[in-house]
């Protein structure tokens, strides 16, 4: 989830640059959310003309691209002012006294709209005097629901697919499971068969894996094009062109990489994420337009152990906040029910559990005043939706793939190191980070008007 959220700024930049291109993107099914609220994966017709094309590899996965198709995308902020320093003393009053390091954005700018205040109710769309700073771009303001940020959506554009063309889906979980089956080989065929059609003009591979490298591969385009020190280095070698990156930050490595398809120079730019109606509806029935309670998200799993706060932190945290007025969402993901369990029981039921689809798990996001969570794929998707977030990191580093592109404080311990290591115990300085600095830093966020 992690990798496709941080390849879509490089993508969405490139549909910006280039409006005339087509982007097909391949996918594990179980992500297909994050790009499409449509089901189908059949083409449409308008793709099927011989266009010139790019693949972009970029999730594991392929986004391709193709000049022919007319698409516009967010233009992004000025990128004029540098970002404040981790070393500028004024940086750290939110968090002085917290024991841990703030981490500050690198980049020089962030693609993400000044929030309306987390007090107010969004302006309405039907209101000629919220449209004023956006008249003349040729874009349409949206407005995510309840107290959010005011985002823009192209012209005409497709909401539930709006980025991309065509999804191709690759079940490589279900693959691996049966890699020299029938059925798995007859897969394996048609996305390869379905991709050498295409006759891609290049291949970009955003994730730098074996398993992404040979899946763009397989594409036979005319160039495929990685980073020159990838994730998974041997993955290097089936690039045709490898390209050197010098930014720290994930999202940044990618738009170079993006920046190499047609020499571009690319900057981060808010994502396009669909916007499914039915999931949508179900977000309303949750957290209501007309509704001013802060609603705070929050996601106590993750991907392993080391990663994981415990869950009766995140607890005593929701306790504070639910005091404070603010309604608790906790997202529940597969095997998580007994982590939502504890902070329902030690809050007395006043804490919501949601089990949910991906694209429900989009919508009530977009809802949403606050996330607060670990290394994880709900905070990546909270801040590619411009929602508020604060990070509790342990053993991997913020700097490369913390929060970017809104409001947010990390906090991790000096005691943490970069380790990847699958641990289930949670890493010992992950567990330094005390609920009083959490609840802080929420706060920070929730009212900045009254952050000391």
């Amino acid at each position: 989830m992690g990798d496709i959220l941080h390849a879509l700024p490089a993508i969405t930049a490139l549909r910006q640059t280039h409006p005339d291109w087509i982007i097909d993107w391949v996918v594990e099914p179980h992500w297909q959310a994050l790009l499409s609220a449509n089901q189908s994966s059949e083409p449409p017709a308008s793709v099927k003309g011989s266009i010139q094309r790019t693949l972009v590899e970029g999730t594991g996965f392929s986004p391709y691209i193709d000049p022919g198709k007319s698409t516009r995308a967010l233009a992004p902020v000025k990128l004029t002012e540098k970002a404040p320093s981790v070393e500028d003393p004024g940086q750290l009053a939110s968090v002085k006294g917290t024991g841990f390091s703030p981490y500050i954005n690198p980049a020089n700018s962030t693609w993400v709209l000044a929030p309306v205040k987390l007090t107010e109710k969004a302006p309405s769309v039907e209101d000629p005097g919220q449209l004023t700073s956006v008249k003349g771009t040729g874009f349409s303001p949206y407005i995510n629901p309840a107290n959010s940020t005011r985002a823009l959506a192209p012209e005409g554009e497709n909401l539930a697919q709006p980025l991309i063309n065509h999804l191709h889906l690759a079940p490589t979980r279900i693959w691996r499971k049966a890699p020299f089956s029938r059925h798995t080989i007859h897969e394996i065929n048609a996305l390869r068969t379905a991709m050498r059609a295409a006759e891609y003009d290049a291949v970009i591979d955003l994730q730098g894996a074996i398993r992404s490298a040979v899946i763009a591969r397989l594409a036979c385009g005319k160039r495929l094009i990685g980073e020159a020190e990838p994730r998974e280095r041997a993955a290097r070698w089936l690039f045709s062109e490898r390209v050197p990156t010098h930014s720290t930050h994930v999202i940044e490595q990618d738009i170079e990489l993006a920046s190499a398809i047609a020499g571009d120079q690319l900057a981060p730019v808010l994502p396009l994420l669909p916007i499914d109606p039915a999931a949508e509806a179900w977000a309303d029935e949750i957290l209501p337009p007309t509704g001013h309670q802060p609603a705070v998200l929050i996601n106590p799993g993750a991907g392993w152990g080391a990663k994981r706060w415990p869950a009766e932190r995140y607890a005593a945290v929701a306790q504070s906040l639910i005091a404070n007025g603010c309604r608790i969402l906790i997202n529940v993901g597969p095997g998580e029910e007994p982590l939502a369990e504890i902070i329902v029981r030690q809050t007395a039921g006043a804490a919501t559990p949601l089990v949910c689809s991906l694209a429900q798990l989009i919508a009530i996001t977009r809802r949403v005043s606050l996330a607060i969570a670990g290394d994880t794929g709900p905070l990546h998707l909270a801040c590619a939706l411009s929602r508020p977030v604060v990070g509790i990191y342990g053993p991997t580093d913020p700097s490369r793939n913390g929060p970017f592109g809104t409001r947010f404080t990390v906090l991790r311990s000096p005691e943490s190191r970069r380790d990847h290591s699958r641990y289930e115990a949670p890493e010992a300085g992950l567990l330094t980070i005390q609920p009083d600095a959490v609840l802080r830093a929420a706060n920070a966020l929730l009212y900045p008007e009254t952050a000391l």
